[in-house]
């Protein structure tokens, strides 16, 4: 696979987002994280979920439409609507107003498949269609069992461990992966072929091991990286789930640009200790945070935020108290 494919980069914005304000920073006080955003009177923050449309540039292999996270969907009932703040904006609708049809996506990478990340790839069933799948029992998240596939085309890439831990519901939370957001991605592809492709990229550390607070990998980060599609490779990021990966490619205008799940979901998480409590191991966060940031920072990468409200295209420079910080890109 060629390395030297490039991308033109959409951002979609698949609707806002509103999470616990104590629940998004963790052990952060409330008095601390509170100057840089204000909560409802509910304590809620508003968030976005942002994922990108990848459109390559010029003849190539590989597909030519590819996305890269799919936002909550619209599947949750109206009672989970109302806690989580979401209109009717969906990586569908994003999509739409982009100029292209649902149809035309043939890959989607996924970071992690909590509700806000993969919901998206699937959809109420509309009047007058059929289902492509029908939950049972419990498998619901809301009060239509009824799926359709929003990218029916569209191949499936995650991690392995996460595909695991999503079908086992490893999680903090107890209703984060439902599923019917995973087992309609069993589904074959209408060509027969797998929708869902689990590959396995190697760890920071060895499992054995407990990292010190600031220690980095032995492993340089090429070695960790997993190639997915022509000029896009993921590589693990783990904290806030075992499996959780991040996105590398290179857009149209040569940046190198690495979409960053809930490691960094916002500008707001770019200091060491804030992480989310939701994270399975906030310790680990905290690490992968760190060579995160030194790789972006020694690199010039551009970091493509994933809840970020405000501009999430950012670069990263190191700062005078040994750590870094974020600016424009």
């Amino acid at each position: 696979m060629s390395q030297d494919t490039r991308y033109r980069v959409t951002l979609l914005r698949a609707g806002r987002l509103l999470l616990d304000g104590g629940g998004m920073f963790g052990v952060i006080p409330k008095v601390v994280w509170t100057r840089q955003v204000q909560p409802d009177d509910k304590n809620r923050i508003e968030i976005a979920h942002n994922c990108l449309l990848l459109q390559r540039v010029g003849e190539g292999e590989g597909p030519k439409l590819v996305l890269i996270e799919s936002g909550t969907g619209d599947k949750l009932d109206a009672k989970m609507q109302s806690i989580f703040g979401l209109d009717a904006t969906t990586v569908e609708t994003a999509l739409t107003d982009a100029g292209h049809k649902p149809e035309e996506i043939e890959a989607a990478i996924i970071s992690h498949l909590h509700f806000d990340h993969a919901g998206g790839l699937s959809r109420r069933c509309r009047e007058g269609e059929t289902p492509d799948w029908t939950a049972m029992g419990d498998d619901a998240s809301g009060d239509e069992p009824r799926v359709k596939l929003t990218f029916p085309n569209a191949e499936v890439i995650t991690q392995r461990a996460e595909w695991n831990n999503a079908l086992a519901n490893d999680a903090v939370m107890t209703r984060t992966y439902y599923r019917d957001h995973l087992l309609p991605l069993q589904i074959p592809l209408p060509s027969g072929r797998p929708r869902l492709r689990m590959v396995e990229s190697p760890a920071p550390f060895p499992a054995s091991v407990i990292p010190r607070r600031d220690a980095l990998p032995d492993t340089p980060l090429p070695d960790r990286e997993t190639t997915v599609l022509p000029g896009i490779s993921v590589f693990l990021v783990p904290g806030h789930t075992w499996g959780q990966q991040a996105v590398k490619f290179t857009d149209d205008r040569g940046r190198t640009i690495v979409f960053t799940p809930d490691v960094l979901p916002t500008a707001w998480h770019a200091g060491q200790a804030f992480s989310l409590s939701y994270d399975i191991e906030p310790y680990t966060s905290m690490l992968t945070k760190h060579w995160l940031l030194k790789e972006a920072a020694d690199r010039g990468w551009v970091l493509a935020l994933d809840h970020e409200p405000g501009d999430p295209f950012r670069r990263v420079e190191s700062d005078s108290k040994g750590w870094y910080r974020l600016t424009d890109a």
